[in-house]
This record gives structure tokens, sequence and C-alpha cells, in this order.
């Protein structure tokens, strides 16, 4: 293994990247996860988006899951995947199979007060309706960023939730 193929971060997901298939297209490989819950944090709903986002809220709590073992390499396909609309923060989450605390790094939402966040973001309700294209939308968005050919990550992320 390459140093940046050697597994050593743990990843907070919350939202699409909760969906199994999601995650594999990103780590090119199943997910190792472990259920946690993050405090202090709210899950908002994004009007007019299908994905959700995190932001710093004092009695807020947010539910998910917990990629163990990923490596720099993957690390960065992450970065690709939330774009620069998220910042990778260290956070402190409580695994919910063994209450231990650990840290670990999530995506946060840059813009604090957006005035587009509201309610809360339902998992169910987006995998239903969304999880299949999402899928497709991060292997489109990996194969751009090893040969964009002049197009934006925007282009293709539009592109894709065009209906």
């Amino acid at each position: 293994m390459s140093g940046s193929d050697v597994p050593s971060h743990n990843l907070f997901v919350y939202g699409s990247i909760l969906e199994p298939a999601a995650a594999a297209v990103i780590l090119d490989r199943p997910a190792d996860t472990v259920p946690a819950l993050l405090h202090g944090y709210h899950k908002y709903k994004l009007k007019g988006r299908p994905y959700p986002c995190i932001v710093p809220f004092e009695s807020g709590k947010v539910n998910g899951k917990v990629i163990t073992g990923v490596s720099d390499a993957e690390l960065n396909k992450f970065d690709v995947i939330e774009g620069n609309e998220y910042e990778r923060v260290t956070v402190e989450v409580v695994r919910m199979d063994n209450s231990e605390k650990m840290k670990v790094e999530t995506y946060v939402w840059v813009n604090k007060d957006d005035p587009s966040m509201y309610g809360e973001w339902d998992y169910e309700e987006w995998r239903m309706i969304h999880a299949d294209k999402f899928v497709e939308m991060f292997r489109e968005v990996l194969e751009w960023n090893k040969n964009p050919n002049g197009k934006t990550r925007e282009d293709i992320v539009k592109s894709l939730s065009d209906d």
C-alpha cells in the first residue's frame, strides 16, 4: 500500500452518503460503518436541493454513520463529491454500538446563515426518491474529476439534477 492508501481517517456521514451504494461508488469498495450520534449540530433540508446540510446548533443531534478506515486518497474523493459548499471539520461523535466517543471528520455547510435551510432532512424519504440518481451523479463527478474536459463540477451536477 502506498502512503495515501493507508486507512487513517474516520468519516461521519449523515445524508446521501448513508446510502451504501453511494458510499461504495466513492470508496470503490463497500464501506465499513458504525452507527453514531453527533451532538451540537442540526441536519437541515435545503430549499430546492435534495441533499441536507449540518450546522452547529447547541441542542441539536444528528444521527448518522462513521465510515471507518478511510485512506487519504478516498478522503480526497469525498472532498470532490462534497464540493465547496461544505467544509471538512473534525468533530466528536458517540458510537451507538458501544457509547464510546470518537474523533471523526465530517462535512459542515459553509454558509451557517443560509436562508434556504429549513426543517429536518429525512433519509428514508430521500432514499425512495433520489438514491439511484445520486449514485450515478457521484460516479459522474468522480469521472469528471479525472478528466474535466472543460466542464465544471457544477455543470456535471446540474446536468444530472435536471429532470
